[in-house]
């Protein structure tokens, strides 16, 4: 007796493999793809700024800052930057439009030593009303941040109403600021 025909089991057991690969691949490039990468989801979006006290960055001629300040009963915009960071150059001259249009806004400077963040603000302007040093990044795992840039949009009462990453422009910026109004 012969034995019976197995090369299509075999066939499909070999493909197998490939086929799984494939569904995955496909999966991941579509969630990857879905969606504003810039909206990456807080989950401190309606809730109080986290509890903190940054010092100043000396020779920047402007205060450090914490919680408190950041509830002045006007809307505030919390910019996380580092002088390392490329992005953070190249939206440096939107914040400075910003400034020029009366928006109050404070900087973090992120995991930076104090005298290159100085040279940062130095440099290109100073955009800041204050600027909180956080060498080590805790305040900034206080705020859920990802890398820099990342912008916090804070309501008067220091809530949270948005977050972007990467970096601003002044239309994000004042979209975002006139949404608070509605």
């Amino acid at each position: 007796m012969s034995e019976p025909h197995t090369g299509g089991a075999r066939r499909i057991l070999v493909l197998l493999p490939l086929f799984a690969f494939l569904a995955l691949a496909t999966l991941f490039y579509v969630r990857l793809g879905a969606g504003d990468s810039s909206r990456i989801p807080s989950a401190l979006i309606g809730k109080q700024v986290p509890t903190f006290a940054l010092p100043a960055l000396a020779g920047a001629d402007v205060p450090g800052f914490g919680e408190a300040d950041l509830k002045t009963g006007e809307p505030v915009v919390l910019n996380v930057f580092a002088s390392w960071c490329v992005p953070c150059h190249q939206e440096h001259p939107e914040l400075m439009k910003l400034k020029a249009r009366g928006v109050k806004i404070v900087g973090l400077g992120y995991k930076d030593t104090p005298g290159n963040l100085l040279k940062f603000v130095k440099d290109g302007g100073n955009p800041f009303a204050a600027i909180g040093v956080d060498e080590k990044g805790r305040t900034a795992i206080d705020f859920g941040v990802y890398g820099v840039p990342e912008t916090f949009i804070i309501r008067g009462d220091g809530t949270i109403a948005k977050k972007i990453v990467g970096g601003v422009t002044v239309a994000s910026v004042e979209q975002a600021l006139a949404e608070l109004k509605r």
